[in-house]
């Protein structure tokens, strides 16, 4: 394990945009690896903490939400998954979440969103960028409220079920309950229903409401899908999606926010535009013109 001083260094280093050396992202990449092995599937997370979604290798915003929210260690940081493909900068980006989890292990958790997998950063960039996978929790647990990239499914009844799933796999599985955390959204229709994506289901505000009521929750927090306000409710407050990528893929002109609980569970919504300089790489390429 590397001294204070030398994750100090490379985090000063990352936050300038700068990437590591292979040799010292691959070191810090297993010692991410030893710290999050041993957390839980559902991992417990202590108020106060500060809610973060879809970060898209979006670099830039990402300091920018650090000046907004605060900076680690000074705050504790949830973030949802979603760390790369599709921005600039999603080697940057992952790199400095990691090493700050490793300096800072019990004020940064990081969760695994679908894009954490090699079948979709093989399409949408990070695969370009690099070929390693990580090994993440799927969920995280603030007191009554449930932290989760996408949500639920039918077979998933209690956030003890949770616990059993083994998430220290390269790859996504295309189909089961791994996959269905990963990919279902919220919808206005009731029960569960048949995704549009391909992959995972919808479920309907009464499966959302059930899922809180039985588990003693009052709150299920995602991220996955755009909102043009940063942070959208829904399904009677059941649900919240938080979307922290502003101006996603530089061209959506959405705001982007972060969710503030407090000691007492209170909230408190940040939102925040683009970071005022945006500075593209020598070499960029062509988002795609499908969403995720």
């Amino acid at each position: 394990m590397p001294s204070h001083g030398d994750l100090d260094r490379q985090i000063e280093h990352l936050m300038e945009c700068k990437p590591l050396p292979e040799a010292e992202v691959k070191t810090l990449c297993d010692q991410a690896k030893a710290i999050l092995v041993e957390e839980w599937n559902v991992q417990p997370v202590k108020c106060p903490v500060t809610v973060c979604g879809d970060i898209h290798g979006q670099f830039y915003d990402l300091i920018e939400l650090f000046r907004i929210g605060g900076n680690a260690p000074d705050t504790n940081y949830l973030f949802m998954g979603d760390y790369v493909d599709r921005g600039y900068y999603s080697v940057e980006t992952v790199t400095l979440l990691v090493a700050l989890k490793v300096r800072y292990r019990d004020r940064i958790t990081i969760l695994r969103g679908n894009h954490e997998s090699r079948q979709i950063t093989q399409v949408y960039g990070f695969y370009d960028e690099c070929l390693r996978n990580m090994e993440m929790p799927m969920c995280g647990s603030i007191s009554q409220i449930f932290s989760i990239i996408y949500l639920l499914q039918p077979l998933l009844r209690v956030r003890l079920e949770l616990q059993i799933l083994q998430t220290i796999l390269l790859n996504v599985p295309h189909e089961g309950p791994m996959c269905d955390l990963l990919w279902s959204d919220p919808d206005d229709r009731c029960g569960w229903g048949i995704s549009p994506r391909g992959a995972g289901y919808t479920f309907g505000q009464d499966i959302a409401a059930q899922f809180n009521h039985t588990n003693g929750l009052t709150l299920i927090s995602r991220a996955h899908q755009l909102v043009m306000e940063g942070y959208n409710w829904c399904q009677e407050k059941n649900v919240v999606t938080v979307f922290s990528a502003p101006n996603y893929c530089y061209r959506c002109g959405n705001m982007a926010a972060i969710l503030e609980i407090g000691e007492n569970m209170d909230q408190n919504f940040l939102q925040f535009d683009p970071a005022p300089r945006q500075i593209e790489p020598d070499t960029t390429r062509k988002t795609p013109d499908y969403f995720l």
